[in-house]
């Protein structure tokens, strides 16, 4: 009897995935870059019911991986083709056990999607900040992971930094329950943060406190045309000076982009009558007293006078401030649609955009003449999505080897501008490679380490992150 017929024996049917059809949304991500093979899909309910399992993943040393909403963009939760794998879905794992209006905080389980966070914490009249185009089918948990990042980092920080407390199942099948609501809390090491953006690694996170915020009541999305990322790097300096700490999302879009989303989306609309190089798309909101309306109406009218945006146009209503958000979402569906393309997912300092920006376009020209560069992203935060979408005459064959060398192109200008490879998506299987190779040996054999306490026999995300 094989290892993976030993669990499956010692499992509540209820739990296994045994149908060929259901089993294939399990296998392959997102972007269908990644595709494998599991020998089990499990679906605990529960907390003791991810424990059981690990439990017995252990004693048979079956390797496991943990899935959430299949969101990830670089393979860390895709089973290996080898189908030796096992699957542990948290999406049963999906209620929210409590919301502390008083102390602005709440506690779900990891497979809570992000959506529904924001819904029942809007219900409290409080605010959870986490924001991604893939809110409606990414789960808390792999958030948590991944320490995601998204739209209003600049403001309220990644996922880090809006986790109070979690509950994780570690390798050997016991639970550690850290489910408290304390801010202050100096009791040795935190060893959450231990699990924030291990990529399933170290354990599984199945439940966590979250931070939640003052519901906002005012809101103003403003849509820009400037002509150049100088140009939109000095709106946002400006904008986080005079705006009162209450820029929550900070967006640069190419007009390549938003031609791309309009062709994606029937009946999306150019917010803007004329074209122009790049787009600033700026969300600042408020509670309380604060006149927000009027703040943002001076600022923006000191960019019109000063010259420093070309046009303009602000949200009417929430309808129009949805649209504007949706040419953001539908720029990434449209690379999706487009077929194969490169990814990047990168960060330098905030002032060094333009430069960074600059460089990459010239030695993308120089190396890939034909590509199409999109480069986009949350800028507010040092984080730059520089795309490249191939030449449609490349042959099948042709296309990986010329993504790879456009990748490695923009790394060697990250490297150069002292940046990440990876500001918020992580490393998973895909970035692997490049993130070893800029790894020190100390630092490497710190990670090394720290999974060898945690998962001694290594069955947690096997080859993930780093092996």
């Amino acid at each position: 009897m094989s290892k993976i017929d030993v669990l499956r024996r010692q499992l509540d049917p209820s739990l296994l995935v045994e149908d060929p059809q259901a089993l294939l949304r399990y296998t392959h991500d997102w972007s269908g870059d990644y595709v494998g093979r599991a020998g089990l899909v499990v679906r605990p309910r529960n907390t003791k019911e991810v424990a059981d399992v690990v439990r017995i993943c252990a004693d048979q040393a079956l390797a496991l991986v943990p899935q959430g909403g299949h969101t990830g963009l670089v393979g860390g939760a895709t089973p290996s083709p080898s189908g030796e794998e096992i699957v542990i879905s948290l999406e049963r794992l999906n209620k929210v056990r409590d919301v502390d209006r008083t102390n602005y905080s709440m506690t779900v389980e990891a497979g809570c999607v992000l959506a529904d966070i924001q819904e029942a914490a809007l219900a409290e009249d409080r605010f959870f900040p986490l924001a991604l185009g893939a809110q409606g089918s990414c789960q808390i948990g792999g958030n948590i992971a991944t320490n995601a990042g998204g739209l209003n980092v600049l403001r309220y920080g990644m996922m880090r930094d809006l986790v109070l407390g979690v509950e994780v199942v570690l390798a050997d099948g016991s639970i550690l329950n850290g489910l408290h609501g304390l801010r202050k809390n100096n009791m040795g090491v935190d060893l959450k943060h231990l699990f924030l953006g291990s990529e399933g690694t170290l354990g599984i996170v199945t439940a966590a406190v979250l931070k939640l915020f003052p519901r906002p009541t005012q809101t103003v999305t403003a849509f820009l045309a400037v002509d150049n990322v100088e140009a939109a790097m000095d709106i946002y300096s400006r904008a986080r000076s005079e705006l009162s700490d209450l820029l929550s999302a900070f967006e640069l879009l190419p007009r390549s982009g938003v031609e791309l989303a309009l062709e994606t989306v029937v009946g999306l609309r150019d917010p803007l009558s004329s074209p122009s190089p790049y787009y600033v798309l700026l969300e600042a909101a408020a509670s309380g007293r604060a006149n927000l309306s009027q703040m943002t109406e001076s600022f923006l009218e000191e960019l019109v006078s000063t010259g420093t945006i070309a046009d303009g146009t602000v949200a009417a209503n929430q309808a129009q401030s949805r649209s504007f958000w949706r040419i953001r979402e539908a720029m990434v569906e449209g690379q999706v649609r487009y077929g194969r393309h490169l990814r990047t997912d990168i960060s330098v300092p905030i002032s060094l955009i333009p430069r960074f920006i600059e460089e990459a376009d010239i030695l993308i020209a120089k190396r890939a003449p034909d590509a199409i560069p999109l480069r986009y992203g949350h800028v507010g935060d040092g984080n730059i999505h520089y795309n490249v979408l191939p030449p449609r005459n490349l042959q099948d064959t042709e296309v990986q080897s010329y993504l790879d060398m456009c990748e490695e192109t923009i790394f060697e200008v990250v490297d150069r501008f002292g940046g990440s490879l990876s500001a918020e998506h992580g490393i998973g299987i895909s970035k692997q490679e490049a993130f070893l190779a800029r790894t020190s040996e100390n630092h490497l054999n710190l990670l090394l380490g720290i999974k060898s306490i945690f998962d001694p026999a290594q069955i947690l995300s096997p080859g993930r992150l780093v092996r």
